[in-house]
């Protein structure tokens, strides 16, 4: 896949204070970015901090193993957003004074915030107070947060989600870099905060944790992978199955989350009851064996600004049909690793599939080493030394991860 080195950089060790506002074992895209970032800058010879929302009222500072890399983790006193059946938050009263003591304990060449809606508030003021390098990554919509507040009408949510763009301005403004995972993320973001200069960086996997089989599949079977969220829409998924119906398709849907009741109830509304197998949440190997089993992955979101489950996928050499909407067209070139589909349009996701389920031997192939050549700008050890670049005060120039060329043959 890479060449890229996993070796300590040859530049000074630095000490970085990563703050979220979800992190493992939360599983979400944030959270993910998040862990794979400090276990691979661990990996590389730095010394990292996460400051984090405590599970379940275990607070204070620990050292955490995550993807197989120790860090020292502060967890803090949070509270679970009733709504939500997982999600945590910190006390925005509370943070500040917390970001100023692990400040001062840590005394960290860089700081890097996942979030600007309470750990960033913190972070930003006791960078700034002790003129420590500040970098900012936005993983979010307010949008997408505002779900979780359904009962309230439409037009105090789109108040609301105007709030929170002016509150994302107020403390990315106070970062030294800003970054995003992808150029559309970016422009989306510069067109909510009126900010400019923002960086898109690929929040990257190790390519290497995957594997693809070019074997013939015994059976048609789809995959997604994914929070069991109402933004991911996955009832669009188990709705193609019915049109694929002489294909005897089977789908897997891999993660757990608050909608899996109503997938299930659509499931049986649509008499498909036994061609979808939920997983729940699984093991890493379990989650790796089942996307390199798989026949072709789907990706119905609208509102990924990235997508770390459908780079997991292409990694695993699998072709991908995705809805045509945020980032999701960055990763999925049409006609060269899979397809894209009008978000809704049911017939055109199945008609999608059953190209892939139907295609040819050569073609299929075709389709799956696009699928890897399109991860390969995607690998980890790129995002990360780019960030190692930005902690440290340097100018970077974005990594290219848009290339739509042929990979060659062979």
């Amino acid at each position: 896949m890479t060449d890229a080195p996993s070796s300590p950089p040859a530049e000074p060790r630095l000490t970085v204070l990563i703050g979220c506002d979800t992190f493992a074992p939360d599983v979400n895209g944030a959270a993910t970015f998040s862990r794979n970032l400090a276990a691979g800058l661990v990996r590389r010879g730095h010394e990292v901090h996460v400051m984090a929302p405590a599970q379940r009222g275990r607070v204070g500072t620990f050292t955490e193993v995550h993807e197989g890399a120790p860090m020292t983790v502060h967890r803090i006193y949070s509270w679970r957003w009733l709504p939500h059946p997982w999600l945590r938050f910190m006390l925005p009263w509370r943070v500040k004074a917390n970001a100023e003591r692990i400040v001062r304990d840590v005394q960290p060449d860089a700081i890097h915030f996942q979030s600007h809606i309470v750990v960033g508030r913190g972070l930003a003021t006791a960078a700034k107070r002790h003129g420590i390098r500040l970098v900012g990554t936005n993983h979010t919509m307010p949008e997408n947060i505002l779900q979780h507040v359904e009962i309230l009408p439409k037009g105090t949510l789109d108040w609301l989600a105007r709030v929170q763009w002016r509150a994302a301005r107020k403390w990315f403004e106070m970062a030294d870099s800003i970054t995003t995972p992808t150029r559309r993320a970016a422009e989306f973001f510069e067109r909510g905060t009126g900010l400019t200069g923002v960086h898109a960086i690929s929040c990257g996997i190790d390519t290497s944790f995957y594997t693809a089989d070019f074997a013939p599949r015994s059976e048609n079977v789809i995959a997604f992978l994914g929070r069991l969220d109402e933004e991911k829409f996955i009832h669009e998924a188990i709705e193609t199955l019915p049109l694929l119906a002489d294909l005897d398709p089977k789908l897997v849907i891999i993660g757990g989350g608050e909608v899996r009741g109503r997938l299930e109830a659509r499931a049986r509304e649509l008499g498909v009851t036994d061609r979808v197998r939920f997983t729940g949440r699984v093991s890493d190997e379990e989650l790796r064996r089942e996307l390199t089993e798989a026949s072709v992955f789907a990706m119905p979101s609208r509102a990924e600004l990235q997508s770390i489950a459908t780079m997991e996928a292409l990694a695993s050499g699998l072709p991908v049909v995705a809805a045509d909407a945020m980032a999701l067209p960055h990763l999925v070139h049409p006609g060269e690793n899979g397809y894209l589909y009008q978000p809704g349009d049911i017939e055109e996701f199945a008609g999608h599939l059953r190209t892939v389920l139907t295609a040819e031997p050569a073609e299929l192939e075709r389709l799956k080493r696009g699928a890897l050549h399109t991860v390969v700008a995607h690998d980890i050890q790129r995002t990360l030394a780019t960030f190692e670049a930005l902690y440290r005060g340097e100018q970077i120039v974005d990594p290219d991860t848009e290339s739509t060329s042929e990979p060659s043959a062979g």
